[in-house]
């Protein structure tokens, strides 16, 4: 999808934010003064306030990352976050004297203003923000171990707190199994008797195991995309989600209207490009790359074309394109395959090589440029609603120029094949042939 204006101040008003709401969270916990709400709001509310400030902006920064994936599940999150910090500023103590006025301002003044600005340009940018994120099952269970295990701490430190003398709350019970099963170990917190030492050991076997666990399966998957991205490759758990896809093979002048096409019609897509610094521009935009020669069997393969819906191939390379096609068909016969033709020549070479549809825009546009220059004012209506319609109204155009028959216009034969009328337009049958009339020149 092409970012608009819009959608990139977004991402980074709320990367501000984030950054705005660690700062306040800090000076908060430092400051001595109350401002603001601090006639109303007690000093220990406001003192938590700025604890829990810190650790929004980190889950904001998140979120701003995840906004800039276009992941719907930080849209989600932004927008809950963003009032949730302001309201954090409103009850934060701080303040910040101006260095030329002296005046004191109250560190959270920016972040309440900032917060407030974001939400509702979070709010109408949601369009912008498609893309899934989902767990596998290997993380969900990883997930589940880690809170499983400091469920078990929490409940049984706290059931044996008689062996524990300075476990009294629950919180105390929580506190010593994330220190114990994060191996930090204060030592603020011990056992004073067996029962409660088997029981600190059980905690830090189960809750190191489950960290272990937890930290593989989900960062994992994170790591392992930036080192393949760094040596511009595509990461194995990103080929393995694609499903029901297109596959672009090969780069030309076609492929950014392409690309284009496919975001906005919202359809998963990979490219596969020899070109290293065609494929390293792409992934710097978040595009799916695979770099390799799309005729070669395991580049499609890796791409998943036996998973595919579809392929496309409009490089400006018609013999490139021909090989790409027939490696496509073999390894998936059933695949849709459409391919561009940069010569008039070429098509149904391209179709004999595999293709289900050939397309030749030079052909389609010299078509349309000559009929507007004979003063056909509706040939550039057709261009302009083709270019800026959904597909339901393209097929809309296909039956008005059917209808258009008894006027002389393209239209296909019955024998297959492609004539000129008397006019001298041209117009193509099912089998791609090409002839004249006797009153027409093609």
């Amino acid at each position: 999808m092409v970012w608009r204006p819009r959608a990139r101040t977004t991402v980074w008003l709320v990367t501000v934010v984030a950054a705005l709401s660690f700062a306040v969270g800090v000076i908060n916990i430092a400051s001595q003064e109350l401002v603001l709400l601090g006639v109303y709001v007690p000093e220990s509310v406001q003192r938590l306030a700025g604890f829990t400030g810190a650790l929004t902006g980190f889950l904001m920064l998140v979120s701003a990352y995840g906004l800039r994936k276009r992941l719907r599940a930080a849209w989600y999150s932004t927008l809950i976050l963003l009032p949730v910090t302001a309201l954090q500023g409103f009850v934060q103590a701080g303040v910040l004297t101006l260095p030329l006025v002296g005046v004191p301002v109250p560190t959270s003044t920016p972040l309440i203003a900032l917060s407030l600005v974001s939400i509702p340009l979070v709010a109408v940018s949601r369009d912008q923000y498609t893309n899934s994120w989902s767990l596998s099952t290997a993380q969900m269970a990883a997930l589940a171990a880690l809170v499983g295990a400091q469920i078990y701490g929490t409940v049984g430190t706290y059931a044996l707190r008689e062996h524990f003398p300075a476990v009294n709350t629950a919180l105390d019970a929580f506190y010593f199994t994330l220190v114990t099963a994060s191996t930090v170990g204060y030592g603020d917190i011990t056992a004073a008797t067996q029962i409660g030492q088997l029981f600190s050991m059980s905690v830090l076997v189960l809750g190191v195991a489950s960290f272990g666990a937890a930290a593989g399966t989900l960062l994992g998957p994170a790591l392992e995309a930036r080192f393949a991205a760094a040596l511009g490759q595509v990461s194995e758990a990103q080929l393995n989600m694609l499903d029901n896809h297109i596959i672009v093979m090969g780069y030309g002048e076609l492929t950014e209207p392409i690309l284009e096409e496919l975001t906005t019609a919202d359809s998963s897509y990979i490219v596969v490009t020899p070109d290293t610094d065609r494929a390293s521009s792409l992934r710097s935009r978040d595009v799916t790359v695979l770099t390799g020669d799309p005729s070669d069997e395991q580049p499609l393969l890796d791409a998943g074309i036996e998973r595919a819906a579809g392929a496309l191939a409009a490089t400006n390379n018609d013999a490139e394109d021909a090989l790409a096609i027939l490696t496509a068909r073999e390894l998936n016969p059933d695949i849709r395959i459409v391919a561009a033709a940069t010569d008039r020549q070429n098509i149904d070479k391209l179709r004999r090589a595999g293709a289900d549809t050939v397309i030749s825009p030079a052909l389609i546009g010299g078509h349309l440029l000559v009929q507007s220059a004979l003063g056909r004012a509706e040939v550039e209506s057709v261009a302009d609603r083709i270019l800026g319609t959904s597909g339901s109204d393209v097929e809309e155009i296909a039956e008005d120029e059917s209808s258009s028959d008894a006027d002389g216009e393209s239209r296909p034969d019955t024998d297959g094949e492609s004539r000129s009328d008397a006019d001298g337009e041209s117009r193509s049958d099912t089998d791609g042939k090409s002839r004249s009339d006797t009153n027409g020149d093609q």
